[in-house]
């Protein structure tokens, strides 16, 4: 009986040691894309996006808009910060597939930027396949 318990301790400690390394992992791509994009780092970008990512929102009538992840990494400005500043809200992920939330604000703006995230593990590596984003309501209630 000591050992079956021993044993399933090992196991679950395994389980919980992936768990945090992958949450780590996601948590390290979401920062090379939030660092990237305030302060002017497009290496930071290509890192944390996978080359087919594609960004989507809506304009002031409603329709999609779609920008390649390539252009916005080239709209990204060598060692030019945006005087922005990002913080990871959330994080799920199950397996090898992520969805996250992150906040983007400026001290000069109303209202935010709110990213929404997928993401997959590639060949042990979190990538940003996709990206959505929106302005933050400011009088949410």
């Amino acid at each position: 009986m000591k050992h079956i318990f021993t044993l399933i301790f090992i196991i679950a400690t395994t389980i919980i040691t992936t768990a945090q390394s992958d949450l780590e992992l996601i948590s390290e791509t979401l920062t090379d894309y939030i660092e990237g994009s305030t302060e002017g780092q497009p290496k930071r970008l290509e890192k944390a996006f996978h080359p087919n990512l594609n960004l989507y929102s809506t304009d002031k009538e409603g329709k999609m808009t779609t920008w390649s992840g390539k252009e916005y990494i080239l709209d990204t400005k060598e060692g030019k910060p945006t005087g922005e500043e990002g913080r990871i809200l959330s994080v799920d992920f199950e397996n090898h597939a992520a969805v996250a939330k992150v906040k983007i604000s400026h001290p000069d703006y109303k209202n935010s930027y709110i990213d929404y995230f997928m993401l997959l593990k590639l060949e042990g590596k979190w990538t940003i396949i996709h990206k959505m984003y929106t302005r933050e309501v400011s009088n949410k209630k």
